[in-house]
């Protein structure tokens, strides 16, 4: 399976594309949602509310998935399975991480060191305002599997080339 480089799954982690999460119910079964993510360099951050069913889940079980898919600007997977630390204030200062999430998204996801655009900066300003009243966590991913594919030379596994194969004759 062709897998995408260090460098670009560093540049497509760093695209605003929207993540899915599972956690786990009680019962055992999977509960998907989908998310905000920002990728640090070294530690993954999801932003959610201890109201939220998933971040009550992954407060009962730490296990955790993400998926991201893309077709644009580079068509791609990346999955990490691991577990969660939910972090919360005053014991955790989770307002840095949530506002660069927030650029993210909000804000058109600037470069590092770069300031968000002038007629984006007050729309960031508002959405991160409204994220400080609620009762907000931070959640840190703990990977311990990656799989990160690059779609753009994915040929698919061999059985399905040899399917495609077969159709064709």
């Amino acid at each position: 399976m062709p897998r995408m480089s260090a460098e670009d799954t560093e540049a497509f982690l760093a695209e605003p594309h929207v993540g899915v999460v599972a956690s786990l119910r009680r019962d055992g079964r999977p509960y998907t949602v989908p998310v905000w993510h920002l990728w640090d360099g070294t530690n993954l951050w999801i932003s959610g509310t201890e109201s939220r069913v998933w971040c009550r889940q992954l407060m009962r079980d730490p296990r955790i998935s993400l998926c991201v898919e893309a077709l644009e600007p580079v068509p791609g997977h990346v999955g990490i399975d691991g577990s969660a630390e939910v972090l919360r204030p005053p014991e955790f200062d989770i307002w840095p991480v949530s506002r660069q999430l927030v650029e993210k998204y909000v804000g058109g996801a600037p470069g590092p060191g770069e300031p968000v655009e002038t007629g984006k900066a007050a729309a960031v300003d508002a959405f991160f305002a409204n994220m400080q009243t609620e009762p907000r966590l931070l959640i840190r991913v703990i990977p311990e599997v990656w799989r990160a594919i690059d779609m753009r030379v994915y040929q698919g596994k061999r059985a399905d080339r040899d399917f495609q194969e077969r159709q064709r004759s």
